[in-house]
């Protein structure tokens, strides 16, 4: 299943790689829980697509360097670049923690940090 679940995550971040929000949302449950600690959660697919319409409108830059699954979850540690509202690109090191349910991603639990200059 840890593969399995691995593999479903490394899909899922090609297509938002390639800005294909709905490619994303395919391997997505219907209920799907989206949590960016400090900021306001996410639930469902329709919430969800909203929301990345605007903050991926144009698609991050990420890298992970490191995938490590169990059970259930699979956790990607990496950086990852987005356009700030100033417009300049930033780097951010990032940890995604994501539940997998029935082969899809279920929830995220994701911590962004964006380092000291």
């Amino acid at each position: 299943m840890s593969e399995a679940n691995k593999s479903v995550l490394m899909a899922a971040n090609a297509a938002i790689a390639a800005g294909d929000i709905e490619g994303f949302l395919v391997h997505c449950t219907e209920d799907i829980l989206w949590v960016t600690v400090g900021e306001q959660p996410i639930h469902g697919k329709p919430a969800l697509r909203t929301w990345m319409q605007t903050a991926y409108a144009e698609p991050p830059e990420f890298s992970v360097e490191r995938l490590v699954a169990g059970d259930d979850w699979v956790v990607a540690l990496g950086s990852i670049q987005v356009r700030e509202a100033d417009g300049h690109k930033a780097v951010h090191a990032y940890s995604d923690a994501w539940r997998c349910q029935d082969g899809k991603l279920a929830e995220l639990r994701a911590f962004v940090v964006k380092p000291a200059d």
